[in-house]
């Protein structure tokens, strides 16, 4: 099969994504796994390779002649000065960057120029600051796209992935929503992405919303009205589904490797079991949306920037997993 090609934007120049960037291009064994397309301002590239003392050769071709380019290529941008970087520090100019350079990726993917995209870390409250006007980047990519279908994110650490019925809202609204009917949104949405990334039958386990999966309704009847008729209507369905499972231990289930996937009932529930399990290494990825999108699930790290400090494992882990689905992205597309 033909490589693929993979589109990637910088983050936010205040933070650590120049900087990883240029490890990760000149990690072993990228150029072999896709073609490599670096969409943002030449100066945001060289602040890169300065920071690691690494070279990142740029080869600038025209948007034109994106779909003959092999190897490591450049696509041109022009939005920031380079004076207007400040490493260290929330900046309009940072988030205005960060979500143009996005939008260029996003364009050439719609486009068929690219497979996939892969974006450093990127900062909200700069990007609210230059018109994000969205809960977070997932919603402003779908929105960007007209995609109107059944998105969230997914946060990955190496074969493991992790779905949640609920994201961003207060403890205290949880329960009133979840319902059947996210449940099946949020398993459906593991499964396909589990498939896209090359697993052909997904085991995928459901955690379950009260202590001890509500102990036969002592601590809530959540699991008996909502959770297990999910988890049965999913296995009518002739998927390898499980569960509830009680949340304190279904993650050992999947630590020892014995699930693809865990959904989860609320952000923090998953989050933290995901995140002591591997920081490092964790990937979150635009789950639902119609072409593939990665980045590390680290942040920013203001603390660090500038100063070749930066962990390369998440990024090189987004890349690999982007890859894969990115493979299945580019055949799907083929055959439509």
């Amino acid at each position: 099969m033909t490589k693929p090609r993979i589109a990637i934007v910088p983050g936010d120049p205040s933070g650590i994504g120049p900087e990883l960037i240029a490890k990760l291009v000149n990690d072993a064994g990228i150029l072999e796994a896709a073609d490599v397309l670096l969409v943002g301002d030449s100066h945001l590239w060289q602040q890169g390779a300065t920071q690691t003392e690494l070279d990142v050769p740029l080869n600038t071709i025209s948007e034109g002649d994106i779909s003959a380019q092999s190897g490591l290529s450049h696509l041109e941008m022009k939005t920031i000065d380079s004076a207007k970087v400040r490493v260290a520090e929330v900046t309009v100019e940072g988030g205005e960057t960060s979500l143009r350079c996005l939008d260029k990726a996003l364009d050439l993917a719609q486009e068929g120029l690219v497979d996939g995209v892969l974006f450093g870390p990127f900062n909200k409250a700069a990007m609210t600051s230059a018109g994000l006007n969205a809960e977070d980047e997932h919603k402003y990519m779908a929105r960007y796209l007209g995609y109107e279908g059944y998105h969230s994110e997914i946060n990955v650490l190496d074969e493991l992935m992790t779905t949640r019925v609920t994201s961003h809202i207060g403890l205290k609204d949880v329960a009133a929503n979840i319902s059947q009917e996210g449940i099946l949104r949020a398993i459906n949405l593991a499964s396909e992405t589990l498939r896209k990334a090359g697993k052909t039958r997904p085991s995928i386990a459901v955690a379950a919303l009260n202590p001890h999966a509500g102990d036969n309704g002592k601590f809530g009847r959540e699991e008996i009205d909502v959770l297990e008729p999910a988890v049965k209507k999913a296995q009518e369905k002739q998927m390898d589904v499980t569960g509830p499972w009680p949340s304190d231990t279904v993650f050992l289930k999947a630590k020892r490797g014995e699930v693809d996937a865990v959904v989860t009932m609320y952000h923090d529930q998953g989050q933290i079991a995901i995140k002591l399990m591997g920081f490092e290494r964790g990937v979150t990825v635009a789950g639902g949306l119609p072409i593939p999108v990665a980045t590390p699930a680290h942040g920013t790290a203001f603390d660090i920037a500038g100063q070749n400090k930066a962990n390369l494992g998440a990024t090189r882990q987004a890349f690999d997993l982007l890859v894969r689905m990115a493979k299945t992205h580019r055949a799907e597309r083929s055959a439509a």
